[in-house]
């Protein structure tokens, strides 16, 4: 079960990444981002989601 749980963290991760690099935000800001969800799987991403840059 955790390796299926790991598998979709990692999904929403990649995810979450490719939004923040198609995003209009400067390079720093995305830099900053992309930390947040590397270090933080589960939350950086739903922080992104709810905060990050809309299109």
């Amino acid at each position: 079960m955790t390796g299926i749980l790991g598998l979709l963290v990692l999904a929403a991760d990649i995810w979450a990444l490719l939004n923040i690099l198609q995003s209009k935000a400067t390079d720093g800001t995305k830099i900053l981002w992309a930390l947040v969800v590397l270090v933080f799987p589960i939350g950086g991403m739903i922080i992104w989601y709810l905060m990050g840059p809309k299109k």
